[in-house]
């Protein structure tokens, strides 16, 4: 199992919020039904599963 320092978790979790950011806000200005709207979706949904597992790994450094 690979063991990620904190200082590279909390840039992991910076740069995936900022696409997550970017994608939300992309995802206002395409067709529903899309394939770009059904890919920005997924990818939204993937984001927000990679910023809750980075953040539990953060919350294992301040336990």
């Amino acid at each position: 199992m690979i063991v990620y320092e904190k200082a590279e978790l909390e840039e992991a979790l910076r740069a995936i919020k900022s696409t997550l950011s970017k994608c939300e806000k992309a995802i206002l200005n395409l067709k529903e039904n899309s394939a770009q709207y059904t890919l920005t979706i997924r990818r939204i949904d993937a984001l927000g599963i990679s910023v809750e597992l980075i953040q539990r790994e953060l919350d294992r450094f301040t336990d």
